[in-house]
């Protein structure tokens, strides 16, 4: 959960920080797979799913953490993580939907978000700026929002279990909201500093 520093100390490709959001990136379509084969008609696979779930959780950890101790933050490495942690967040948005296990409001509701934050890029690169770094309130989001997804889909069962994992999955899910949307609000708040400060010197 921890955020990359914005300094970039290499302009390697092959880190190893990379190849794990790489392979956080490969586990995007397994699991999405996983999650909906059942739908048609294939067996339940959620115990697989849960486990690359759990793999994108520990190597987002890892990657960051990797990229500061052995000075190997990229260019490549600070595209790679956020894209990796948002393709996570709308894939399993995709399948639990799907599945009927979030209700349709809160999925457009983290959608939205999402459709903001794609607009203050594209006006930051209309006027040639990059994206502003992932701040540790959006990763503090993205970390409850990858507890409350793997505990909603293990919710979907019966038993003391599943009651369990449904209680705890929608506290994670109503802060990873709500921390979500506030980091998105402050993002565009960044995004208009940028486009006053960049104004006032012209």
């Amino acid at each position: 959960m921890e955020v990359q520093e914005t300094q970039v100390q290499t302009d390697r490709v092959l880190t190893v920080p990379n190849i794990l959001s790489m392979a956080r990136l490969v586990g995007v379509p397994v699991f999405l797979w996983l999650i909906l084969w059942p739908i048609f008609g294939g067996p339940n696979n959620d115990l697989w799913a849960l486990a690359v779930l759990a793999f994108s959780g520990i190597s987002d950890y890892l990657d960051g953490k990797l990229a500061r101790r052995w000075n190997q933050i990229s260019s490549l490495g600070r595209i790679l993580d956020p894209a990796a942690d948002r393709l996570y967040i709308l894939s399993t948005l995709v399948g639990l939907t799907w599945r009927e296990i979030l209700p349709l409001w809160l999925t457009g509701l983290l959608l939205a978000r999402e459709l903001v934050l794609l607009v203050m890029v594209w006006v930051l690169d209309r006027h040639g700026y990059a994206p502003p770094q992932v701040n540790f309130l959006g990763k503090a989001a993205t970390f409850n929002l990858m507890y409350a997804f793997p505990l909603l889909l293990l919710s979907d069962g019966t038993g003391w279990l599943s009651s369990l994992a449904a209680i705890f999955g929608w506290a994670f899910a109503g802060w990873g909201t709500a921390l979500y949307w506030w980091a998105g609000i402050l993002y565009v708040v960044q995004v208009r500093r940028i486009l006053r400060a960049d104004a006032a010197a012209d």
